[in-house]
């Protein structure tokens, strides 16, 4: 059976959504957008 003490005392509250928002946009992450960006720029460089 579920002990309902023991569950209660491992329960963390979930983030808020400003909480978990700001924690998502701290992080600096690169994403395939960006890499692109970076390609295309290295391209146009070497044919100069």
């Amino acid at each position: 059976m579920i002990n309902y003490e023991e569950e209660l005392k491992k329960f963390h509250p979930s983030m808020d959504v400003n909480e978990a928002e700001d924690a998502i946009y701290s992080r600096d992450l690169t994403d395939v957008t960006d890499i692109l960006k970076e390609m295309q720029k290295e391209e146009k460089q070497k044919k100069k």
